[in-house]
């Protein structure tokens, strides 16, 4: 099959366009024949190395990066019984394991689910990992409810964009950043008050949060402390700055688990087919381009999510 591998670690110069054998399904398992692949940001971390992807360094090389996927079912390991050849399937790679920038996959038959039949393959795609970490972040790990306050930070991205929509569908209210081009991309979602991060110092103009759900890491992580009430919630998915110190004591730090499960993808079905949520802006890829696909992910400046059509 063909796939990009990754040679080593440092920039997209460092992925290749070829050739590796086929993945043979074990028992519990499928192979899956990849129609699009989602790009995640932690891809680009995984391929740079360091950090707080510095377990990235035991990666043996050639190596396939690509964390959710949608396709269909090409064959079936021993004991798996609820998928037939020909299905339409969507899911995410369990925690640790990688490879969906790839013809094939093979994956745990018990951690993906049927395609939404209402989803194209990169819609599904763009909504697999994203969804699944927005929903843990938001109902399992905050437990936002009806009529509390939640600043999202990076409401542009794709899974902070699903989480204003879910925000919105629970009852929250909904303030976010985004830069300017990205305003009413964000208000569409839902949001009712967006912060241009770059004139604006959101800790000067937000308070009293009850919930705030960190996308960006870092020093944004650092200074939203400030805005939350006592008692709140800072919900996190990207490590605040090294060796940093909360400047609170009174307000609780949580990351979400975000277990790899059919039961948060289907959650994530049921809220599509309820009008809850949609799929994000996709910018396509072909597989081949996947570095140039990479540069505009490293940039973090996109809009919604990227996505690698395969076939």
């Amino acid at each position: 099959m063909k796939a990009i591998l990754l040679s080593g670690h440092g920039g997209p110069e460092t992925m290749r366009y070829g050739d590796t054998p086929d993945p043979v399904a074990g028992p519990g398992e499928v192979v899956v024949d990849v129609h699009a692949a989602s790009v995640n940001a932690a891809d680009y971390k995984v391929r740079l190395g360091g950090g707080a992807y510095s377990g990235a360094s035991n990666l043996k090389f050639p190596y396939i990066l690509g964390r959710d996927f949608s396709g269909t079912v090409a064959s079936l390991g021993a004991g798996v019984t609820d998928f037939a050849v020909g299905d339409a399937v969507f899911g995410v790679m369990d925690a640790g394991i990688e490879g969906c920038y790839a013809e094939k996959v093979k994956i745990k038959a018990d951690i993906i689910a049927r395609k939404p039949a209402k989803l194209d393959h990169a819609e599904a795609a763009a909504m697999a990992l994203t969804s699944l970490t927005a929903i843990w972040a938001l109902e399992d790990t905050a437990r936002l409810k009806p009529g509390e306050t939640i600043l999202i930070q990076g409401g542009a991205g794709g899974v902070a964009g699903f989480a204003i929509q879910l925000a919105k569908h629970i009852g929250a209210t909904v303030i976010t950043t985004a830069s300017a081009r990205n305003h009413d991309y964000v208000r569409g979602l839902g949001a009712e008050r967006v912060i241009d991060y770059n004139t604006e110092d959101f800790t000067k103009t937000v308070a009293d949060c009850d919930v705030v759900f960190d996308t960006v890491g870092g020093d944004v992580q650092a200074r939203s402390y400030d805005v939350l009430k006592p008692g709140g919630r800072l919900v996190h998915i990207a490590p605040a700055p090294a060796g940093f110190q909360p400047s609170r004591k009174d307000v609780e730090l949580l990351r979400p688990r975000v277990a790899r499960d059919r039961v948060h993808l289907e959650r994530m079905e049921e809220l599509l087919a309820a009008g809850a949520v949609w799929p994000p802006a996709i910018t396509r890829y072909k597989l081949a381009d996947a570095a140039e696909a990479h540069r505009v992910s490293e940039g973090r400046h996109l809009q919604g999510k990227l996505v690698l059509t395969v076939r």
